[in-house]
């Protein structure tokens, strides 16, 4: 943070107002252990490599066909495939983030 007499950027003020205002809200700041950070920084390394090999097989199957018909079936089961893995990464994310920090 910056020295008091310093001047502050304008990210620094944004976020003390927005610090104020959940505080007003009655919502308080957890801070996440190095362990929850790991954990996090883990799942998403992993969700993410998944979701990248998704989309290389769904070039390729597209690639194998010139049908609009199976290409639209192709990008829908992508697009499930996608929101899936989505849905499960945000999910233990959500899990990791309940856990009280020690």
């Amino acid at each position: 943070m910056a020295i008091d007499n310093a001047p502050k950027s304008s990210v620094e003020l944004a976020m003390e107002r927005l610090r104020k205002k959940d505080a007003d809200a009655g919502i308080e700041q957890v801070m996440l252990t190095e362990e929850q950070k790991a954990a996090i920084t883990e799942i998403r390394n992993f969700y993410g490599s998944k979701i990248a090999e998704l989309e290389i097989l769904q070039e390729s199957r597209l690639r194998r066909t010139f049908d609009p018909a199976e290409h639209e079936i192709i990008e829908a089961e992508s697009r499930k495939d996608r929101e899936r893995l989505t849905a499960e990464r945000d999910g233990k994310i959500a899990k990791i983030r309940e856990v009280p920090a020690k």
